[in-house]
């Protein structure tokens, strides 16, 4: 198993539990689909797969988006914000990318 660039794991400002927040935008749409968490070990997979991997803080697995729905994300390109703590990460995704089968996770409650 290779680990994530050097250069990359420089850059990222990480929580106390190693994670970094992802969010997840349409490529073209620009729709924000959901919110994940990546410690070096998902952003390694998902730079080398190029499929939305992320950590489940619940399960404490790595699961990847799609693996049993079948609703999965290409990965076209993920940017670092300025402060090296978010993760932006642009997909093509195929069906909805909530769990609850909503085009997005915030699809249900407009607070404003």
């Amino acid at each position: 198993m290779t680990s994530l660039d050097t250069a990359i794991a420089a850059r990222l400002k990480r929580d106390a539990a190693g994670l970094v927040p992802a969010v997840v935008q349409d490529a073209e749409t620009r729709d924000v689909l959901m919110v994940g968490w990546m410690d070096d070990e998902a952003l390694r997979r998902t730079l080398e797969t190029r499929r939305g991997t992320y950590w489940s803080r619940s399960r404490q697995s790595y699961w990847v988006k799609g693996e049993t729905s079948g609703h999965v994300q290409e990965v076209r390109e993920v940017r670092l914000d300025c402060d090296g703590d978010t993760l932006l990460v642009l997909v093509d995704q195929t069906g909805p990318a909530c769990h609850t089968g909503d085009h997005t996770c915030f699809d249900a409650d407009r607070l404003l």
